[in-house]
């Protein structure tokens, strides 16, 4: 039976109407990344990683709108306040650097959007803050890895450090935290350096650490800014131990390095030597499907960093069924509902790690997130 025309026009717009409403119902997450510029090393497997997120969750569709910062903190906030804005998205995974992430806290915490911050520094939801409550951290805080590295320095009989870290908030955080772990553990810091990211010579500063003589030097620096130290130091003759943050877990910092950061130590997630953990590692396991989705992706292996952004999907994946049911994607009862639900998650494991979140306490790892590694042979080998 045919309808009267003055009925066509109704259902078609009452079904225009429902494809609208199931367009707006759909989840959008932001990636901010810095896949080009200073930061690319860190940014680039970020980026890499996207397309391995959860895409249905829940019987949602998560749709994600990537934006690449060029490593400019400018950049970052431009990209933060379009896709707040323009786009109207529920949640935000990024950006790629300590620096830029400090300059867009806020803007998350004013629109009310969940913000999962795959960057090094615990500043970022340490203290915890009215704005910090909107921020998720999918890395190891500083604490978790300068305590081991200060236990290992202990067992090594090592009573002098030097420092040397980059002049930003990963930096200057590495020092407050070291530098109070060390001293609890009577390790005296006997001298410290900084230096810009761009930086082409250290050659200053390592000369004035030497002159202190140190037994060790750790290097607080992330991604490609952690090489020049080691190999500075290595070049101006220095002869004592060498240490890393797990701002350094990439392979590129062996390429780099070469036979110069030979014998350096850190402390980092169990995925930097996944073929050498036994498989009762809680982490194990995923990050071995994430490695070789990444890989049939992308014909590489991801650096760790981009396995940060992979455990942001993770939480986010486990996060969205229990926000839903306090509210539709895109409306702020959604977003803060989404908060509420990261903050609960519970024994979630990743590639980094196990998520156990609390109100205070935002990144939600424990020790099962790091293990002791050096450089040896030229390769990542666990430390035993």
């Amino acid at each position: 039976m045919s309808l009267p025309r003055f009925v066509r026009p109704l259902l078609q717009g009452c079904l225009l109407a429902s494809f609208a409403l199931a367009a707006q119902a759909q989840i959008k997450v932001g990636v901010v990344t810095s896949s080009t510029g200073p930061v690319a090393l860190v940014g680039l497997p970020q980026k890499k990683t996207v397309p391995l997120l959860p895409t249905k969750v829940a019987g949602q569709t998560v749709q994600y709108i990537s934006l690449d910062d060029g490593s400019d903190p400018t950049a970052s906030v431009s990209a933060f306040k379009k896709l707040i804005n323009e786009d109207k998205v529920d949640a935000i995974i990024g950006p790629s650097g300590s620096p830029a992430a400090m300059g867009v806290i806020q803007f998350a915490a004013e629109a009310g959007v969940p913000m999962l911050a795959p960057v090094g520094t615990a500043a970022v939801v340490v203290p915890m803050s009215e704005q910090k409550k909107w921020v998720f951290k999918t890395t190891q805080n500083d604490e978790i890895i300068a305590r081991a590295l200060v236990q290992h320095m202990s067992a090594t009989k090592i009573k002098t450090v030097g420092f040397i870290g980059t002049a930003d908030p990963y930096g200057d955080n590495w020092m407050r935290v070291f530098s109070a772990l060390a001293g609890k553990a009577g390790i005296k810091v006997v001298g410290s350096e900084r230096f810009q990211r761009q930086d082409t010579s250290l050659t200053a500063q390592a000369l004035k650490l030497m002159g202190a003589s140190p037994d060790a030097i750790l290097v607080a620096a992330p991604g490609s800014s952690s090489v020049l130290p080691s190999t500075t130091l290595h070049d101006v003759g220095y002869k004592g131990k060498v240490y890393q943050t797990h701002g350094a877990a990439l392979d590129d910092f062996l390429r780099l390095g070469g036979k110069k950061v030979e014998g350096t130590i850190l402390a980092a997630s169990a995925m930097l030597v996944l073929d050498q953990v036994p498989a009762s590692n809680p982490t194990k396991k995923v990050a071995t499907e994430y490695v070789k989705a990444y890989e049939k992706l992308n014909g590489s292996k991801p650096a760790t960093f981009g396995a940060n952004v992979y455990d942001a999907g993770l939480l986010l994946q486990a996060a969205i069924p229990v926000a839903l049911k306090s509210g539709k994607p895109g409306t702020a009862a959604f977003r803060t509902a989404l908060r509420d639900a990261l903050e609960q998650i519970k024994e979630l494991p990743a590639t980094q790690g196990v998520y156990t979140m609390t109100p205070a306490d935002h990144s939600g790892f424990d020790d099962r997130g790091r293990e002791m590694i050096v450089v040896k042979n030229g390769r990542w080998t666990l430390l035993k």
